[in-house]
């Protein structure tokens, strides 16, 4: 019997639903928190029908829906086995049809949230625009160890899928040789990059919701189902 067959051999609601009430409570705070720093002047201009501020509700409410979609998938994927019985081969495919476009959405929508804003972050461009490069150069790093190293396969959760894939051993090569996770570690300082070389205000706040509400998905979820996959917990 293959890691997957025994993890759903064993599987029940408790174990699918871990840490899904902290997800809640977590990203309900952190949303209020993040929309009460946005800037909404009056005056604000408009980008393609929404204001600097509409573009972050939008860049904020766009991660929610995707963490709260790979936290249904996940579990029920680990638990139930449930694309891969809906949707046979192509399972894996499906599921980055569905997953690619909103993990794009961030990047491009909190481009679009700093190209409206009129909010600026400091008096002192010159900082903004080298911390930003700053942090640009590692993120594109991680990013390329990622697709060349890591792989998409493996990026879309595909331990949940294959059990060739989660018997892969962990990759130390690029990014990865100096953290375990330069996914969420390095590649979300991409984000703050683009906060700072528009020296935007409401793209920073919208940059730090998403990096830290990614490590709420590390944690609440695929914390718990990586030890249950590679510790048998």
């Amino acid at each position: 019997m293959s890691k997957l067959e025994i993890i759903r051999g064993k599987s029940n609601w408790g174990q699918i639903l871990e840490g899904q009430l902290q997800h809640l409570g977590i990203v309900t705070l952190m949303s209020i928190g993040a929309i009460s720093l946005l800037a909404n002047p009056t005056d604000a201009p408009r980008l393609l029908g929404l204001t600097a501020y509409g573009w972050a509700i939008t860049s904020i409410s766009l991660a929610i829906v995707h963490q709260v979609i790979v936290a249904i998938v996940f579990r029920l994927q680990l638990h139930r086995n449930l694309l891969s019985r809906l949707f046979g081969d192509a399972d894996m495919r499906i599921w980055a049809i569905v997953f690619l476009p909103l993990l794009a959405s961030r990047p491009l929508t909190l481009i679009m949230t700093g190209w409206a804003d009129t909010t600026p972050l400091t008096d002192v461009r010159w900082a903004e625009l080298a911390l930003g490069l700053a942090l640009l150069a590692p993120a594109l790093w991680a990013m390329h160890s990622t697709l060349f190293h890591f792989t998409i396969p493996r990026a879309l959760g595909g331990d949940h899928f294959r059990d060739e894939i989660a018997a892969l051993p962990m990759v130390k090569k690029g990014a990865f040789a100096y953290t375990n996770n330069a996914m969420y570690g390095v590649v979300f300082l991409g984000l703050w990059a683009i906060a700072l070389l528009f020296g935007s205000w409401n793209a920073l706040v919208t940059a730090a919701f998403h990096h830290a509400y990614i490590w709420v998905h590390m944690y609440t979820t695929e914390g718990p189902d990586m030890r249950r996959i590679y510790q048998n917990c």
